[in-house]
């Protein structure tokens, strides 16, 4: 009887685990500094997942702050409300097929993020170009 209890606990937290979605809201934490930069609100629309930046926690932000070095419909865009990550779909445990925008430099990558596995709590948000990443965790709010 006791196995079958542990059996039953193991199983339920494997399927609580792999239920978690990477919807909400996260703090972005600069992966050379350490500092926490923003609030990151990731939804799904059309089937497919976004994230806009919410709010701006970096003390050394403008209070408006504009994306300069965006090109394109993103030019002189307020940072606060941009949508940073765009177009992602779910592939096994991780969400991939788009682009993530870096407002600082202005510069879009391709991008896959996931869930780390021993933590659901944290979010693994890897920008690309070819064999070159960069990779962030972010932390659930």
């Amino acid at each position: 009887m006791k196995y079958l209890i542990a059996f039953l606990v193991v199983v339920l937290a494997f399927a609580k685990a792999s239920s978690q979605e990477v919807i909400g809201t996260w703090k972005t934490i600069d992966d050379v500094t350490g500092i926490v930069k923003s609030h990151v609100e990731i939804y799904k629309r059309d089937g497919k997942i976004y994230g806009k930046v919410a709010q701006i926690l970096d003390r050394n932000a403008p209070a408006n702050p504009l994306c300069k070095n965006c090109d394109g419909a993103f030019k002189n865009a307020p940072i606060l409300g941009l949508e940073i990550i765009q177009g992602l779909e779910k592939k096994g445990g991780v969400y991939k097929g788009g682009d993530i925008l870096d407002p600082e430099n202005g510069k879009t990558y391709t991008c896959k993020i996931w869930l780390n596995e021993k933590d659901a709590n944290q979010l693994m948000v890897r920008g690309y170009v070819a064999f070159f990443y960069r990779t962030q965790t972010w932390k659930r709010l």
